[in-house]
């Protein structure tokens, strides 16, 4: 099954308010108008895209390590996923899809991390709960995110939603902003340019992994 059937499936079974998720119809429509402002606002459209320069980054992983993409770029080329954080079923989906295929990025001589705003602890559950091998990082206030034009601040509305549902984004990410990123993926070349990317303000809405190995293999000067 592909990532995004998975991800399809999953978003049926909540939106349909069967156990466990018993999600009123209430709830659905409200997520449903944060996601559909989010896309009229036209802020996908501002993020950076292939062609462009990535932006430098040196960030901690759980451990507190800084983990830095020139050192990475050293090495080959980058692969880069922003998530929301442990608490979004559709981003543990996906980093799940990552891991698996990371042995097709690595044939290919490129590195995988993902970046979001959650603080180390919850960085460490992610790997936990996922049975991740690549590096997790904490961006704190989204400030990369926010460099590759990601970083978007949640209405009121959804703020008042969140807090209901004990979904309380500054306890996971020690930051009161209540921003995220929309969920994104470059493939990153050596010289920093940027090969692929995909941004989706729609966070059920995930590109499958395979859709970068042709830019890796471009990447690594190998035929697509």
């Amino acid at each position: 099954m592909t990532l995004q059937a998975q991800l399809d499936a999953f978003k049926a079974e909540f939106e349909a308010g069967k156990p466990p998720y018993n999600a009123p119809r209430a709830v659905i429509e409200t997520m449903h108008r944060a996601t559909a402002e989010l896309i009229t606002s036209g802020a996908a459209g501002l993020a950076l895209k292939a062609g462009d320069q990535a932006p430098s980054f040196a960030l901690k992983d759980p451990d507190g390590d800084v983990v830095s993409s020139t050192e990475l770029l050293t090495k080959g080329p980058l692969v880069l996923s922003f998530y929301r954080g442990v608490w979004c079923p559709y981003c543990n989906m996906e980093l799940q899809a990552l891991q698996a295929a990371l042995p097709e990025f690595a044939a290919l001589g490129a590195s995988l991390v993902a970046i979001s705003p959650q603080s180390a602890a919850n960085s460490r559950k992610s790997l936990r709960q996922n049975a991740l091998s690549f590096p997790i990082l904490s961006d704190p206030g989204n400030e990369v995110a926010a460099s590759f034009g990601l970083r978007f601040t949640l209405p009121d509305y959804l703020i008042d939603l969140y807090k209901q549902f004990r979904n309380d984004l500054p306890a996971f990410n020690g930051d009161a902003s209540w921003t995220l990123p929309m969920p994104a993926r470059f493939v990153i070349a050596q010289d920093r340019a940027i090969l692929y990317a995909e941004v989706n303000p729609d966070y059920t809405r995930r590109p499958e992994p395979e859709d970068m190995l042709p830019a890796l293999r471009r990447a690594g000067g190998v035929g697509a």
